[in-house]
């Protein structure tokens, strides 16, 4: 790991094993969004449709 300072900002330079290897770490610490069955997913965007629809 390397520190470098440009412009008064410090970053970290790191091997890309390792940048891989903390991505993954993250990615695994992200909750995932919830998915609609059909029928959800059909009724939401009706809902919405809707609701833009009035907007206008």
């Amino acid at each position: 790991m390397t520190q470098i300072v440009i412009d008064k900002k410090k970053y970290v330079l790191v091997p890309e094993k390792d940048f891989r290897t903390l991505q993954r770490k993250a990615a695994l610490k992200m909750k995932t969004e919830k998915t609609f069955s059909i029928e959800e997913a059909r009724a939401h965007s009706k809902k919405l449709i809707r609701k833009w629809a009035g907007e206008k």
